[in-house]
């Protein structure tokens, strides 16, 4: 399998190059060169790998899906990798992602039992393994260069703590997290991991990830890679989790489900669209937003237009605060026929110039939910109280903010006799705030985090300047 880049370089790489790259040496995304097709034979053999959730079922279905994209890694290894990953003691259940039935045809994908709470943790724990197994196989280091918006920090951190030939360089919007978010990473004394809070919003962070990725000098000379869903390994790691919540919610591979998405940069959904051109029976791909409604704009109308950071709302679910969708860019690929040249005009050269493209005139667009599957809704901050509240009084289950969003839009797109699933985001716990004024109570928090916002902070205020970051990167990579 080798991979392109959406915006046209000539390079084919092979999955263990990228997977320490990055963004492409054109500022593009890597996407492999065709989707490996599931057939109804193999369908039925993803399925049996799984086992309805058995023991060692999710590690087993990783690994297949996973062997259909990685060809230069024994499988022996990839194999021992995604079983050293996806464990019970780790994610809390055999099942890793098991299915939280509300009603029936409507579902809850539980992906919240990692070690930071987020559903993050699926594909980062996976890409703590790769990294440190990739790095030893060539004797070498990397600094890990993120952006977050809140969860793919102390994922991230938490999945690369103690690795050997790892540092993380994370940057985060200063003030602008929760503060068990904020906890969660600073609160991390390890000597590999450095937290830099950026005096801006998330979409400032990913700016500089950007500008200092597409400096090549720099990237080459520092080793610099990311971990943010820009990244294809964390995509592709994403893309299990939709097989598995399908085969729990059907009992025959003819059978189609809908799943809707919370999503501000696009890549847990992206992970949806990959599964569904792999051929998995997906009906609908739901995109759910909040306030920075971005994505759903351009489902509805066609049009792409990116906030600066005036214009981004801080909202009570903090991690879809994000006005520039890093991931879109895959999507917009694929829905204008893989034509690169294109890709670039509308990601580098529009959205540089005018800070935005309109694609209602043209025949993909128009065609795109029929042939994608992609509808798309928005939540705001009563919606997400409102449902919040009536999700617990209904159900007696209590979900966090962003999950509150996708339940919401869900319920708007539920089609007679086709399941629906909604993503969990994270656990209530790292939005207690909005619990509250929701519930009028504290959501449960797990022991191993009793006391945590008032754990020792390590971190590094900046202007939002690449230029002040890369000298401080230089400064800590000896």
């Amino acid at each position: 399998m080798r991979y392109l880049s959406t915006r046209g370089h000539a390079d084919r790489k092979r999955f263990c190059e990228i997977l320490l790259e990055g963004l492409a040496p054109d500022g593009g995304l890597y996407l492999p060169e065709h989707y490996p097709q599931v057939d109804a034979a193999g369908l039925q053999r993803l399925r049996a790998a799984y086992g309805n959730g058995r023991p060692g079922g999710y590690a087993a279905l990783a690994f297949e899906i996973l062997s259909l994209y990685i060809d230069d890694i024994p499988a022996a290894d990839l194999r021992a990798l995604c079983e050293r990953t996806y464990t019970e003691a780790v994610f809390g259940s055999a099942a890793i992602v098991p299915l939280k039935r509300l009603e029936d045809g409507f579902y809850l994908e539980a992906l919240s039992n990692g070690p930071t709470l987020a559903f993050k943790d699926m594909a980062m724990q996976l890409l703590g393994n790769l990294f440190e197994y990739e790095l030893g196989r060539r004797g070498a280091e990397l600094n890990i260069l993120g952006a977050t918006s809140g969860d793919t920090g102390s994922a991230a951190e938490h999945a690369m703590k103690g690795k050997r030939g790892v540092r993380v360089f994370m940057l985060s919007p200063h003030g602008r997290m929760s503060p068990f978010q904020q906890a969660q990473m600073f609160s991390l004394m390890d000597p590999n991991i450095h937290n830099i809070a950026i005096e801006g919003v998330f979409d400032d962070c990913q700016d500089i990830v950007k500008a200092v990725s597409n400096d090549l000098a720099f990237k080459r000379e520092h080793k610099i890679g990311t971990v943010n869903s820009i990244n294809w390994a964390r995509l592709l790691a994403q893309v299990v989790y939709y097989f598995a919540g399908y085969f729990q919610a059907t009992q025959h591979d003819s059978e189609k489900v809908s799943f809707t998405v919370p999503s501000g940069n696009f890549g847990n959904v992206c992970a949806g669209h990959v599964a569904r051109q792999m051929g998995l029976p997906i009906d609908r791909l739901v995109v759910a937003t909040n306030e920075n409604d971005v994505l759903d704009e351009f489902f509805r109308t066609g049009v792409y237009r990116v906030r600066g950071s005036a214009d981004t709302h801080e909202t009570s679910s903090p991690s879809m605060d994000i006005s520039k969708a890093s991931n879109f860019e895959r999507f917009v690929f694929d829905l204008v026929g893989r034509d690169a040249a294109r890709c670039k005009a509308l990601f580098h050269d529009a959205l540089s110039r005018d800070g935005r493209f309109d694609l209602s005139a043209d025949a993909a667009f128009v065609g795109a939910a029929a042939t994608y599957g992609f509808l798309s809704g928005k939540s705001t901050h009563a919606d997400r109280l409102a449902t919040i509240r009536d999700v617990s009084q209904r159900f007696g289950v209590v979900i966090d903010t962003h999950t509150a969003d996708g339940v919401k839009v869900a319920r708007e797109h539920r089609r007679a006799g086709v399941p629906m699933v909604v993503l969990e985001t994270a656990l209530p716990i790292k939005f207690a705030e909005t619990i509250v004024e929701a519930l009028g109570r504290e959501p449960e928090r797990p022991a191993a985090f009793a006391g945590i916002e008032a754990l020792p902070k390590r971190v590094q205020v900046m202007r939002a300047d690449a230029a002040q970051v890369k000298a401080y990167i230089a400064g800590h990579c000896g």
